[in-house]
């Protein structure tokens, strides 16, 4: 076993931007069937595209309650740009809470493909018993994997997912400069956004909990991006 080398604490981002936060999609009818073939060991593949997937109505009511508390954040606390996954449960979230904003001015939102969901590939919308029994040993490939580099055929690793993130808030950076940046995304792009903001030389996230029209947030203090809620699901 090599002696472990020593380092320094992660040296953090520095940025202009005034803050971020990132809220996951409602639930989607994804997240219920992944639940239910997990409970059950279901092992049917839906058609259809994982960026086709459409909210549930739960999901529908906490991107509302979501839009009730960002309208409610004031003009001073509230989003100036808002950066949108295409995926159509991350676009109807945000459709959603703009709707709760009354006469209060929506902020611009542009539709960017860097913080669309992880992509599984050729195992797209397959739950684990659907993976397993598809492909048996790409299953027991994937157990043996770091779960932080794991790259399905065809698909991403959570590495590669932070790559891209990491490249929109260096290009956010650039034209965003002093505002405060609302991310519209999913759990694995909140994930990237925790990673790549704590610093070159971070630890790799331990895929902590990330609930659905769940927020997270950093905000500016001398030049870097420190956080400040996780995972919160108070406003729902």
């Amino acid at each position: 076993m090599p002696t472990p080398l020593p380092s320094l604490p992660p040296l953090p981002t520095v940025t202009r931007l005034a803050s971020v936060t990132v809220v996951r999609h409602g639930e989607s009818e994804a997240n219920v069937r992944y639940r239910r073939a997990v409970g059950t060991g279901d092992v049917a593949v839906p058609e259809g595209r994982a960026e086709d997937t459409a909210l549930t109505r739960l999901g529908e009511e906490q991107a509302a309650a979501f839009g009730r508390w960002l309208a409610g954040a004031g003009v001073e606390a509230g989003p100036e740009l808002v950066v949108c996954s295409p995926y159509v449960r991350a676009r109807r979230t945000w459709e959603l809470a703009a709707g709760e904003f009354g006469e209060r001015a929506v902020p611009p939102v542009v539709v960017e493909e860097r913080v669309r969901d992880r992509e599984n590939g050729v195992f797209a919308l397959h739950s684990p018993p659907a993976w397993r029994a598809a492909d048996p040993e790409e299953w027991a490939r994937r157990e043996r994997s770091e779960e932080w580099t794991y790259r399905p055929p065809g698909g991403e690793s959570l590495a590669d997912v932070a790559l891209r993130v990491r490249g929109l808030l260096g290009d956010l950076d650039a034209v965003a400069a002093g505002r405060r940046v609302l991310i519209v995304a999913h759990d694995a792009v909140a994930l990237a956004v925790a990673y790549v903001l704590e610093g070159i030389g971070a630890p790799v996230p331990d895929r902590p909990q990330v609930a659905n029209a769940s927020v997270s947030t950093w905000h500016n203090e001398g030049g870097r991006l420190v956080p400040g809620v996780w995972n919160s699901t108070g406003h729902l």
